[in-house]
């Protein structure tokens, strides 16, 4: 009799581990209307009033519109990345999940793969949502190339951030994550220049803004819409690598002692 081989096309054990814990994350979140909504509403409603409204009151609405509509998804997958690890995670280690998680036989990378999956499925969201107020509301003009780019540039950025995250929420209690975070988000965003041009700030702010990720980011979305800051791609993307995989090794570094 011949062997009874598995079907090529039956997922492996690993994968569909992944992809179920990613299932149940995605549903956990949705099933958090205070994660998912302000993280899926906030920019698109700042961008209407500063990229559209306050924007065709000066007359340059398109010109504005595509600039924001650069920034303020890079404004959004920050928040997703941070929020979705640096909270979540805190959280789940303050309630022990963590610790059960660690315990049951399911793949090691199982928890950190579904959160990331999770974190790029609002990305994608969130960017999808500011594109087409961009493309209704804002006017801007952008070609198919460049509206798949700037697409890419978010869903892939979430995952700097989401390293980030993790780091944080393996360092702060559950009580005090959201603090925390708030304090590293606004601030980036602000001093990154996605909330106004860095031409509009103090000169300091602006020399100094390459120090933060958020501003590496800005600019690929940037260069995607035609407004940068002259800098070579591959530098933006060496230095979010670079703070990915610093924050990646801490994170592990913590996950490993962590109860």
């Amino acid at each position: 009799m011949a062997a009874i081989t598995p079907s090529p096309s039956a997922p492996a054990p690993v994968l569909r581990a992944c992809l179920m814990e990613a299932r149940c994350e995605v549903l956990r979140i949705l099933r958090t209307p205070s994660f998912a909504l302000p993280t899926l509403l906030f920019p698109p409603l700042f961008y209407v009033l500063f990229g559209i409204v306050l924007a065709s009151k000066g007359g340059a609405r398109p010109e504005v519109a595509t600039y924001l509509l650069a920034t303020y998804g890079v404004f959004g997958v920050m928040g997703v990345g941070l929020f979705g690890f640096g909270v979540n995670v805190a959280i789940d280690r303050q309630r022990g999940l963590l610790t059960l998680k660690r315990a049951l036989p399911m793949p090691a990378g199982a928890y950190v793969f579904a959160k990331m999956a999770a974190a790029m499925l609002f990305a994608a969201i969130c960017s999808l949502t500011l594109a087409l107020l961009g493309a209704t509301l804002g006017h801007v003009e952008l070609t198919p190339l460049q509206w798949l780019g700037l697409f890419a540039v978010d869903v892939l950025g979430v995952l700097p951030f989401c390293a980030i995250g993790l780091y944080v929420g393996m360092r702060v209690g559950g009580d005090g994550a959201p603090a925390v975070v708030n304090l590293i988000y606004l601030p980036m965003a602000f001093l990154s220049g996605l909330w106004v041009p860095l031409t509009m700030l103090p000169t300091i702010l602006g020399t100094l803004a390459p120090a933060w990720p958020a501003y590496h980011l800005a600019q690929l979305a940037l260069k995607v819409v035609g407004h940068d800051d002259g800098r070579g791609s591959l530098l933006h993307l060496a230095v979010l690598l670079g703070f990915a995989a610093v924050a990646m090794l801490l994170a592990r570094r913590r996950l490993r002692t962590s109860a």
